[in-house]
């Protein structure tokens, strides 16, 4: 019977190991179904692509048709963080595996970043090539030099946002069969409160402050504001979106870790978490 790491050293290689497996398995996985690739690059273009001719048929400033652009490639990084994230748990529950996760000596967290990192490296594929399409096709204004200050911030941006994915992983799983109707709940009404494809101030302050709490909102002002300035017509002063955006991902990674052991706990003393259907 092998014992328990016992090392920080152990720890640490075991953890890595795990992201390493998750991460590999997600990323071979996300290129084998062709109908995903065609479903998640396709139809996120057609959608961004009615916004651009809409802001061009009422002759809108050139940036609002970038807004919709870099909207609408973000929107992949949302929908990785429910479909292939938020509700993880819950599939693998369903099919029996859960109990797996559970009895291995690794964190739970160590799981779930292998899955953001190897769905963030196949949602960064499909990101971009809706971004050049954009680009392409519609000629909307990109300053290319300043693309390192918005790289930045998206890269804290999707730290924030996949802490976010992390606590509600648990949540859905604990919600058991209502989880498949609360990610399609999320989805829709995000694309609006985010404002992936107008400025988000647009919806007032307040509806706006709330839209903040998701990281993705203010993460998105923010890229927008360094790319065209105050053409981007933006909610908060970019001073303030950098570290609020970096108070969420300290306060979700914590959350996410208290989260995870709640779920566990419960799952150790009810009994009936890795029960299918439950």
């Amino acid at each position: 019977m092998s014992r328990e790491p016992r090392t920080f050293a152990e720890v640490l290689r075991m953890n890595l190991g795990a992201v390493t497996a998750r991460a590999s398995v997600r990323i071979v996985a996300a290129f084998r179904e062709r109908s995903w690739l065609i479903g998640e690059t396709v139809f996120p273009f057609l959608s961004m692509s009615t916004f651009v001719l809409v802001y061009r048929g009422l002759h809108a400033p050139p940036a609002f048709e970038a807004f919709a652009v870099l909207g609408g490639a973000m929107i992949a990084y949302w929908n990785n963080v429910l479909w292939s994230m938020a509700s993880q748990f819950f599939w693998e529950k369903e099919q029996g595996q859960l109990q797996l996760y559970l009895i291995t000596p690794v964190s739970r967290m160590s799981i779930l970043l292998g899955m953001a990192l190897g769905g963030m490296l196949a949602t960064t594929t499909r990101a971009l090539v809706i971004l050049a399409a954009g680009l392409w096709l519609f000629h909307v204004p990109f300053p290319l030099d300043r693309v390192p200050g918005a790289l930045g911030l998206f890269l804290l941006t999707l730290g924030a946002l996949y802490g976010l994915g992390m606590i509600l992983s648990s949540v859905f799983l604990l919600w058991g069969r209502e989880a498949w109707n609360t990610v399609t709940l999320f989805q829709e009404p995000v694309y609006l409160a985010s404002g992936f494809y107008f400025p988000v101030r647009a919806l007032g302050t307040l509806v706006a402050s709330v839209a903040g709490l998701i990281p993705i909102t203010l993460g998105l002002d923010g890229i927008r504001q360094i790319f065209y300035g105050d053409a981007a017509r933006g909610f908060l002063p970019l001073a303030w979106i950098v570290p609020i955006q970096a108070a969420l991902l300290v306060v979700y990674l914590f959350l996410a870790h208290r989260a995870l052991l709640t779920m566990e706990n419960l799952g150790k003393r009810e009994g009936r978490l890795t029960i299918r259907g439950g």
